[in-house]
């Protein structure tokens, strides 16, 4: 009897030892590589510096400035950052037609004084602005990717 149970171990050791080549096996490790590719999406780039050189990047460019005004508390920013800003789709056309800027408007130094010329009263509130700071466009709430490449598009119809 302690000779067959270890031959069903032997047995089942050799099929573990050889299950990283099965084509099951292999489907998983695609499967892994499809993950890790998604998470290289390109969606917006923000504009790395202070809030003047945004604008004045903007007018050197002849652009319109996004602005994602949030708070580092605000539930519905970090999804919008996680789920709508990473999409390929969105990052295409913002990145196009945008300088992108994020601006925590509770600890940014230019924060409150932008949240009393816009009279922001939620988070997240996006915002299509000119150089001079006045709003294009504006849409408040969490925006999933169609309504939010909506709300970019409507700043050319403006």
């Amino acid at each position: 009897m302690k000779k067959v149970i270890a031959i069903i171990l032997l047995a089942g050791i050799s099929n573990l030892a050889s299950a990283n080549d099965s084509p099951l096996a292999q489907n998983e490790g695609q499967k892994l590589e499809k993950i890790s590719k998604k998470k290289d999406k390109e969606g917006i780039k923000f504009f790395k510096g202070t809030w003047a050189e945004a604008l004045k990047k903007a007018e050197e460019d002849s652009m319109l400035i996004f602005l994602d005004a949030y708070a580092s508390w605000c539930g519905p920013c970090k999804i919008m950052a996680k789920y709508t800003f990473t999409d390929d789709k969105v990052g295409h056309f913002f990145n196009k037609n945008f300088i992108n800027y994020k601006m925590d408007m509770e600890k940014d130094p230019e924060g409150p004084r932008l949240s009393r010329k816009f009279d922001l009263q939620n988070y997240p509130t996006v915002y299509i602005l000119d150089i001079n700071e006045k709003i294009v466009s504006s849409e408040v709430g969490a925006l999933d990717v169609r309504p939010f490449l909506r709300f970019g598009q409507s700043a050319f119809k403006e």
